[in-house]
Formats: structure tokens, sequence, C-alpha cells
């Protein structure tokens, strides 16, 4: 499995198992993709960017890669509460990337919007994680 897609499995089972998590948005929340038919509050894994961190994939690899959170609560509150959670959460974490090893994991940013729509509220974070081979 590449780094990218096992570091998007560890993250996203670490999310669907945070009962905290559950607590501000509902149980089984976390999605790969936007759901069909199922209106938030959800996360959903977004882009993830990968490079390499040194001179070949020997060296391991840059992520860089982004969750939405998305509310249709008034306000930011809901978006901000569960977007400050995560990033609590991934932090530092040292998360389990099947065929690879987790070097490090960062939040760097959030931003919080209203969705075009007016009715959407959403607060993007992204994060940076280093992986190498196992």
């Amino acid at each position: 499995m590449s780094a990218a897609l096992a570091l998007r499995a560890a993250v996203r089972t670490r999310l669907a198992n945070d009962a905290a998590l559950a607590g501000l948005l509902g149980a089984g929340r976390v999605y790969d993709d936007v759901p069909e038919n199922i209106g938030p509050p959800y996360v959903v894994m977004a882009d993830i960017e990968s490079r390499g961190a040194g001179s070949d994939l020997a060296d391991g690899q840059e992520h860089r890669f982004a969750l939405n959170v998305w509310s249709r609560e008034a306000g930011l509150g809901q978006a901000l509460n569960a977007a400050a959670h995560i990033a609590a959460s991934l932090d530092g974490a040292d998360l389990t990337v099947a065929g690879h090893r987790l070097a490090n994991l960062r939040w760097l940013a959030t931003d919080a919007r209203r969705a075009g729509d007016g009715r959407h509220r959403m607060a993007q974070l992204r994060f940076r994680a280093l992986t190498e081979p196992d």
C-alpha cells in the first residue's frame, strides 16, 4: 500500500474511533469522500500531496493533507469545535501506518468559512506528515 493511502487509512481509523469526536458530530461521521444522502455534520478526508523527503524514496515521504469538517449548524461553532478537537488529537499523534513508519505528524492550520450555498459551514484542517519505509 502506498504511504499516502496508508496514512489516510490510519487517520481515518483514529478519527472513526474517537469517542469525543463522535460526541461532537455523532457516531460514524468520518468519510473518505462526501457521502451521498447524508447531511452534515461529518468529516471528509480531503486532498493529499506527497513528495520525496530526500534524494530518493528510501529517505521517506512528506505528505500534506487536509480534512474538511462540514456542518449545517448556524455560525461556525460546531465546525470549529470539531476542528479544534481533531487538531489536538492528531498533532504529534503516533499512528500505525501499515507498511510505513510515521516519523512526524503536525497540524499546520485551520480555515473556516460559510459555503457558497449559505446553508453549510466548513472548517478545513491542514496537516504535514513524514513517513519512512518500514
